[in-house]
């Protein structure tokens, strides 16, 4: 493989994956550590790439997230499936983080039936969910996401650092054995941190299509939480890798 070969391919991986690993390209393209890092270098200065510590990110991967409107109706069945078995998590009294996302949201359109629990969260969609409900509701306030409905900045994460919850369900832009949870953007892995850490408990809430990705930012290692609640085409995938780091709860497809 020449070096523009080589270089083209690097940036296709970059695009698909999200992010790609000095490491991963040395064994897939039988180069030099060296190698990769100036093919890197030379990527960035062409601005198709933007280098990280131990390797690279789209130029537009700190910024871009999918639109609320094109995953909505995504893998809705399972997304369905997953809420109704989080639910069953969720004791009386208990005060709850929903973090943004519409699987998130499923879990809301579940809860906003009963009348004994506190909810927290930034997302203003799961917000007006409970418009007509009983459930007594705070929201974090900050700024907006447009598109995707989500809060971030200092207001989001000051009411964070004020609370105490029993339960967060955490919203996967990608799940890997080695990577654990990780996001789009630096500043929506700093909201999921600081909701984890209000937290007593943290289960991750993600359809199969998640795992086994990898993407920007840190959130955290699959050690430090409870568990993954996702739908039963998990199987499907190699899951075996996941079985010492968490216990994986496996929601059936509804019907």
């Amino acid at each position: 493989m020449n070096i523009d070969t080589r270089r083209q391919k690097i940036e296709e991986l970059v695009l698909e994956q999200g992010k790609v690993d000095i490491d991963d390209l040395v064994d897939l393209l039988g180069v030099s550590t060296m190698t990769i890092r100036r093919d890197l270098m030379f990527l960035e200065k062409e601005n198709k790439l933007i280098r990280t510590h131990g390797g690279a990110v789209p130029v537009k991967g700190l910024i871009n997230e999918t639109p609320y409107s094109n995953k909505e109706n995504q893998f809705l069945s399972e997304k369905r499936a997953i809420a109704k078995r989080a639910a069953e998590i969720v004791q009386e009294g208990h005060k709850v983080i929903l973090d943004s996302g519409t699987t998130t949201l499923e879990i809301a359109r579940v809860l906003k039936f009963r009348d004994d629990l506190t909810v927290i969260t930034n997302d203003i969609l799961i917000a007006a969910e409970f418009v007509d409900s009983s459930i007594h509701v705070i929201v974090t306030g900050g700024e907006l996401q447009n598109q995707v409905g989500a809060m971030f900045g200092p207001h989001t994460q000051d009411l964070l650092q004020s609370i105490n919850a029993d339960l967060l369900f955490l919203g996967a832009h990608a799940i890997h054995p080695q990577s654990g949870v990780t996001a789009p953007t630096l500043e929506k892995a700093k909201i999921k941190q600081m909701m984890r850490h209000a937290a007593k408990e943290t289960w991750v809430i993600a359809d199969s299509s998640k795992f086994n990705r990898k993407s920007f930012a840190s959130v955290c290692s699959l050690e430090e939480v409870e568990g993954i609640i996702t739908d039963e085409h998990v199987e499907e995938i190699n899951i075996e890798a996941y079985h010492d780091q968490v216990v994986t709860a496996t929601a059936k497809k509804e019907g």
